[in-house]
């Protein structure tokens, strides 16, 4: 009889060792399956850097780099200041902080093909801009207005003088996708200003059917801006369609120094 109820305690120890273990093994995959919210098993929530990227509100000072081509670099302006100097000025009195231009790179003439390639291979352009927290871009004009651009100088003017710009669009597009991408993995925290393009022959009747190519420009090229949290796309075709003789330098392709004002009032604009 003592050994019977020996082996039954035995067997009654051994279910409920076996149910606590069975118990804990549950619990166990439960967690492992479903966490809850205060375990380490779940991740940390990404950062909201839609909003705050490229976010100058809480900078104690705003630090400018300008790159691209001519337009950036002011031609056309008698007075030098170009639609750079104007923004860093129109910043200092919208935000009562300091602005300092740190570097205006732009280089008259400047392709799309030409800009990559230095935003890939040269050290010092991508030092410079990783000290900005606003960078200023302009660019694409040159790839798709030569051909207009030579017809003009030598006063040769025709319908098909367009026709090189509606040839360039896909291939510009494409560098200027590699551009922008370059830019964000130099500096993906400085707001980054594109300024748009315009056509500077649409008083020309021969070469107004530019603008149609241009606004596929500006449109795709918003798409691809539009990818990235901290750059915005600022429009300047209707600041000079149909003001031409107001706004463009005599040599019929740059703003003057209104034109440029122009410019940099529709940056402060989308800035402030």
């Amino acid at each position: 009889m003592k050994t019977n109820g020996l082996w039954r305690c035995l067997a009654a120890a051994s279910l409920c060792a076996t149910a606590i273990l069975l118990i804990g093994f549950g619990c166990t995959v439960k967690d492992m399956l479903f966490p809850y919210r205060g375990q380490v098993a779940i991740a940390a929530e990404p950062k909201a850097v839609w909003t705050e990227a490229g976010s100058l509100e809480k900078t104690s000072e705003i630090r400018v780099v300008a790159l691209g081509d001519s337009l950036t670099k002011g031609t056309g302006d008698n007075t030098g200041d170009g639609y750079v100097k104007q923004v860093a000025a129109g910043l200092r009195k919208t935000t009562n902080k300091p602005v300092k231009i740190l570097n205006n790179l732009a280089i008259n003439g400047l392709r799309t093909d030409q800009l990559a390639e230095r935003l890939d291979r040269d050290k010092g352009f991508a030092y410079a801009l990783q000290k900005a927290n606003l960078i200023l871009l302009t660019i694409g004009g040159n790839d798709l207005f030569h051909t207009a651009r030579a017809r003009n100088a030598g006063r040769k003017l025709s319908a098909y003088s367009m026709e090189g710009l509606s040839k360039e669009l896909p291939a510009t597009l494409e560098r200027f996708g590699r551009i922008i991408k370059e830019l964000y993995a130099i500096n993906s925290s400085a707001k980054i200003v594109y300024v748009g393009l315009y056509n500077p022959f649409y008083d020309i009747k021969e070469l107004r059917s530019g603008s149609l190519e241009v606004q596929q420009w500006n449109e795709k090229a918003y798409t691809l801006l539009h990818n990235y949290p901290n750059m915005i796309m600022v429009p300047t075709f209707d600041l000079f369609e149909g003001k031409i003789a107001d706004y463009l330098s005599d040599d019929h392709f740059h703003p003057n120094h209104n034109g440029y004002k122009r410019v940099a009032s529709r940056i402060l604009d989308s800035l402030n």
